[in-house]
This record gives C-alpha cells, sequence and structure tokens, in this order.
C-alpha cells in the first residue's frame, strides 16, 4: 500500500494525526507529514485516517496501484 501526501492541498486540520498520530504529524508550518520512524499499523486504521481528510490531500493506493482513498 502507498501512501501519497499532496502538501499543497493540506489545510491543517490534524483529523489524520487523531487516528493514526504514529504515522502522521503536523510541522512548523501546520501542514501534515510523516513521521521518519513509522510504527506498525492496520491497514483499516491507515486507510480510515487518509479517508477522514476533508480536503483529500491524502491518497492511498493499493498493491496493484488501484486508489482507494479519496
Amino acid at each position: 500500500m502507498t501512501v501519497r501526501l499532496h502538501r499543497s492541498i493540506c489545510i491543517g486540520t490534524g483529523n489524520c494525526i487523531k487516528i493514526a498520530p504514529e504515522v502522521f504529524v503536523l510541522d512548523s508550518e501546520h501542514i501534515n507529514t510523516f513521521k521518519e520512524d513509522l510504527a506498525g499499523i492496520a491497514r483499516d486504521r491507515l486507510i480510515d485516517a487518509c479517508d477522514a481528510c476533508p480536503v483529500d490531500a491524502l491518497t492511498v493506493l493499493d498493491e496493484k496501484g488501484e486508489q482507494l482513498v479519496p
């Protein structure tokens, strides 16, 4: 699974961080970014975290490259 972050779209609501704080963090510009040391996270919870973005700044692709979110 691949997660793509479109920083130019992110508005920093933190919805993804509330669901998956071990994966996402806001940087000094209040834009979402990935943490350096990613802990294991359940696939469904990661998808839910990405799907919670109100502006679709996170895209999730499965192993075949098919888009799951948004």
